[in-house]
């Protein structure tokens, strides 16, 4: 199942950072996913997203204002599921 990854915004350096953070995550744990950053303001506020950065998982805010490590985002994308293995050949 595509994991759907979004990074609230307007496009600051902490904001730039967690979707660097984001995407390194979703690399080293090898998922489907699609990872948006969302920077328009008015679709900010309509999702309920009031501070930023805000990282949101398969539509429910995880972290808000604060930037979070890869570590962090790798293991709350592997709560509740079976990550893909790549096995030696």
């Amino acid at each position: 199942m595509k994991r759907k990854i979004e990074v609230f915004g307007v496009g600051c350096p902490k904001c730039r950072k967690t979707e660097e953070n984001t995407r390194k995550a979703v690399r080293e744990l090898n998922i489907d996913a699609e990872v948006s950053h969302i920077f328009d303001r008015t679709e900010i506020l309509k999702r309920g997203v009031t501070s930023s950065p805000t990282l949101a998982i398969d539509g429910e805010l995880k972290i808000e204002n604060r930037v979070p490590e890869v570590e962090e985002t790798k293991s709350l994308l592997s709560q509740g599921y079976i990550l893909r293995m790549e096995w030696p050949v």
